[in-house]
């Protein structure tokens, strides 16, 4: 286990991106994670598309920042869709975008349409200076696609490439985001989601070179965090 006296409290919440993804949450719900997430100062609130308004008038005067996704969870809508959800939700507010693949069309190793749909949402992210993660929902792929997939990313330019949705057969594993960061250009950050429910996890996956988390279970992360260091400050 770190020490606590290796990372500030800032360190490891600024790390977070808030998840409220469910399809079963409530308005009522959304905003109370939105509260949460103010209350523990994350990095962002992925928030469904049709909240992104809604989520940045709740997170001002913070520094959080307001993230949603782009052909969540499956990534089967067309090209022309994505760039419209992402057009949409900058036009909204959010400052995040989190894009599924076509997962289809990487297990058919259709590499220039793999590439045009990142690059067609990548262009209008970066029209307005915002911040593109590329989920690849590594459960479903062999190694030669993630491998792939890391190396278009890097030549694309994306921000992060994410482990998984949350929301197929499986999440953030060790050996994937090895592969990732050992993959990717350091330009390219690593996000896990999907399994990083302690703050142990949350270390474990910060000492490969993760620098970011989707939870959703960010208050008992963060207390944990908050416990240790003051723990460490009285020893």
């Amino acid at each position: 286990m770190d020490n606590a006296l290796d990372y500030t409290y800032e360190d490891i919440s600024k790390m977070i991106d808030h998840s409220l993804l469910s399809p079963t949450l409530t308005d009522e719900e959304l905003e109370a994670g939105c509260r949460l997430a103010v209350l523990y100062n994350v990095a962002t609130v992925c928030v469904k598309p049709y909240f992104v308004r809604q989520a940045v008038d709740l997170l001002a005067p913070s520094p959080v920042k307001a993230t949603t996704t782009v052909g969540f969870p499956h990534g089967s809508h067309s090209t022309r869709i994505k760039v419209a959800e992402a057009t949409a939700a900058i036009e909204d507010g959010a400052e995040e975008l989190d894009m599924v693949v076509n997962i289809g069309k990487v297990l058919s190793e259709d590499w220039p349409y793999v590439r045009s749909d990142i690059r067609g949402v990548l262009e209008v992210v970066r029209q307005h200076g915002k911040v593109l993660k590329v989920i690849f929902e590594n459960c479903y792929l062999q190694k030669q696609h993630k491998i792939r997939l890391c190396e278009l990313c890097g030549e694309l330019g994306v921000d992060f490439v994410k482990t998984s949705t949350g929301y197929a057969e499986g999440g953030a594993t060790l050996e994937d985001l090895r592969l990732m960061r050992e993959h990717c250009p350091p330009h390219v950050q690593i996000k896990a989601a999907g399994g990083v429910r302690t703050l142990d996890q949350l270390l474990a996956v910060r000492a490969i070179g993760v620098t970011r988390v989707g939870a959703t279970r960010t208050a008992e992360i963060l207390d944990e965090c908050r416990r240790r260091i003051n723990e460490a400050k009285r020893e």
